[in-house]
């Protein structure tokens, strides 16, 4: 009996730590930064939204803008992204002890409907104050549940929301300092196949294997948890001349504990003990961000935009992940780097009700080609942008925006000969999944203004 409750441990060990390092590693795979959060900024790629400060979504991008909003203004607005990430299988192997390889995938991205809203107040010449309702981070892969790569991904999905009230200072006719405060709550849902013969053989040899039906033997691993975490941002505005403003914003980093649960499914019974249902957390740092934004007015039809944007993503070395009885489950190397952004963009205020928008962007990637996991098949990026602006009024504005976003082909060598030899846990049960992706993103976003 003794030799039966070894196995069963050993098979907790493997099992578990195969499904649980699959999903640990989507958790910051989800987690890169959402830059749609408005329409406005949309038709210049976002470049210089911490100095343009022209409607209250300045509250996010640099809360030192709303010296700029008098009396009291508000903003909503809607942003429809739609990735694609589409697989094409080179050389993956089966996985072992498993009798269909699978098939590429389908597209692994969908439709996202991100809201945003803001509101802003002038209290005094002096005093201005602010509440944005966002969401800084979240994506989504959905692969079909029989692909080749689904011990090491199906589902992945990160939402966040973020409250964010603010404030701001005119301290004179040249410098503005703002400040928020921000509370925001993290969901994440992971998925991938677990491969139950090749636990059950490693737990209990062919015995074991026998009894749950030999080869081909695999289910569903599903992690759900949550957390709310504090952070703040920081702003400044210089009015350099009357034409020319630079503006400086900061981000911090935001540290959760989510917490929630592990369930099986399609689980043979003798394998129950060996992994059970439970609570699990993982320890998830979001990064802090800083930027470096320009506007300049030309002249009356012309104003140009730029910003230089930073990523604290090297922060994320290792992700652990342990029950709540504080065994350690899976341990993963991340290895992200920090990124760079750099944005320009142009207006053109054609009359008095239109303003045309343009742009272009490129943004880094924060994973390293040895460790991108089919969770975010992310690469570098170059954004292409338009927009425009119909004022319908003294008071009230509509904003909408296009954006096409070129990313370069990803490749993907997982679990191969020297990561299994290294790793063993996170390679368990798995197969050596090697391929490319190509993928782009479509952004369309639309928003109304209204000044009281």
């Amino acid at each position: 009996m003794g030799e039966v409750n070894t196995s069963k441990q050993r098979l907790m060990q493997l099992a578990v730590a195969a499904a649980l390092t699959g999903a640990a590693s989507s958790t910051y795979a989800s987690g890169f930064q959402l830059m749609e959060q408005n329409a406005s900024g949309l038709g210049n790629a976002y470049a210089g939204q911490g100095a343009s400060a022209q409607d209250a979504s300045t509250i996010f991008f640099n809360p030192a803008g709303m010296t700029r909003l008098p009396g009291m203004n508000a903003v909503g607005a809607i942003n429809a992204i739609r990735p694609s990430a589409k697989f094409s299988n080179t050389t993956s192997t089966l996985a072992p002890l498993q009798t269909s390889l699978g098939g590429n995938g389908g597209d692994a991205g969908d439709w996202a409907f991100v809201p945003n809203a803001y509101f802003s107040w002038q209290v005094n010449p002096q005093i201005y104050v602010g509440l944005g309702l966002n969401a800084p981070f979240g994506l989504k892969t959905e692969y079909d549940p029989t692909w080749v790569g689904r011990f090491h991904a199906i589902e992945s999905e990160l939402k966040t929301i973020n409250i964010n009230p603010s404030v701001a200072f005119r301290i004179n006719n040249v410098v503005s300092l703002g400040a928020g405060i921000n509370y925001q709550k993290a969901d994440a849902t992971l998925t991938n196949a677990v491969n139950y013969s090749a636990a059950a053989f490693g737990a209990g040899g062919a015995a074991l294997l026998g009894a749950i039906g030999g080869a081909g033997r695999e289910g569903v691993a599903k992690v759900e948890g949550d957390d709310w975490a504090w952070g703040y941002n920081l702003g400044a505005m210089f009015d350099i001349t009357p034409d020319t403003r630079v503006g400086l914003a900061y981000r911090s980093s935001t540290s959760y504990k989510i917490s929630g649960n592990v369930t099986f499914s399609n689980r043979p019974a003798l394998l129950a003990a060996g992994l059970p249902d439970g609570a699990v957390t993982a320890d998830l740092t979001l990064p802090a961000i800083a930027s470096v934004n320009f506007f300049h007015k030309i002249n009356p039809q012309w104003d140009l935009l730029a910003d230089l944007s930073w990523t604290d993503w090297s922060r994320l070395k290792v992700l652990n992940i342990v029950r709540s009885s504080g065994a350690l489950l899976a341990t993963t190397p991340l290895n992200w780097k920090d990124t760079w952004r750099i944005g320009i963009g142009a207006n053109y205020h054609f009359n008095d009700q239109w303003t045309l928008r343009f742009g272009t962007a490129y943004d880094q990637s924060p994973v390293p080609d040895a460790d991108r996991t089919p969770r975010v098949p992310d690469s570098d990026r170059t954004w292409a942008a338009v927009g425009a602006q119909y004022r319908l009024s003294k008071q009230a504005a509509i904003d909408f925006g296009y954006a096409h976003v070129f990313m370069k082909d990803a490749s993907v060598n997982l679990c191969n000969a020297a990561q299994a030899a290294a790793n063993p846990a996170a390679c368990a049960g798995k197969n050596n999944l090697v391929g490319n992706f190509k993928n782009n993103v479509n952004i369309v976003s639309a928003q109304f203004r209204y000044a009281f």
